[in-house]
């Protein structure tokens, strides 16, 4: 069954490098994957989209996600800003990076799930230019938010990307947010 991800953050947290992990994650798994950007004139700090596509069979689509089973939320002031939830499947899920709970966020027809991943990358020393890296803790908490990959899957992408202490800190991040998320359902 084809599940539908779009991935919402500002230039530089890392939403397109997210789409390709989860991707990549899902692929150890057997599925068939697709990610990719949605660009125009970003700069660091602008809104920006990635997209990511799940299946157990060859996708066939080419186009934008215009209707997302799923949308992770990088930056929690995003959600204020823009319709982050724009043509989300109803009970779709929003994984949201906050120190919010998930009952704070009114966000209608959605289930929320939230993971204090700014607060994980801080705790781990995530450090990218001085700025908390996100982007790698939010996907462990989407495995066990969505259950779409496995942990191990993301641990795995993110060891394969990242050699070293950087692979390290990222794992170690992606596994915090797993054990640290915050379900609303």
């Amino acid at each position: 069954m084809l599940k539908e991800i779009r991935i919402h953050g500002r230039g530089g947290q890392g939403a397109v490098t997210a789409a390709q992990l989860l991707a990549h994650a899902a692929f150890f798994e057997g599925k068939w994957v697709q990610a990719f950007p949605y660009f125009g004139a970003e700069r660091r700090g602008a809104p920006v989209k990635a997209f990511a596509r799940i299946s157990d069979k060859q996708i066939l689509l080419h186009s934008e996600i215009y209707n997302p089973d799923y949308v992770i939320v990088l930056d929690p002031r995003l959600y204020k800003l823009l319709d982050v939830t724009e043509g989300l499947k109803k009970n779709g899920i929003i994984v949201m990076n906050t120190t919010r709970k998930p009952e704070e966020i009114k966000i209608e027809n959605s289930r929320i799930a939230t993971v204090d991943a700014t607060g994980i990358a801080l705790k781990v020393n995530l450090l990218v230019a001085g700025l908390p890296v996100v982007n790698t803790s939010i996907l462990g908490a989407f495995a066990k938010a969505t259950g779409e990959v496995k942990l191990e899957s993301v641990l795995k992408a993110i060891k394969e990307t990242w050699s070293g202490s950087a692979g390290e800190k990222n794992a170690e991040a992606a596994k915090f947010a797993y054990e640290s998320l915050v379900e609303g359902w």
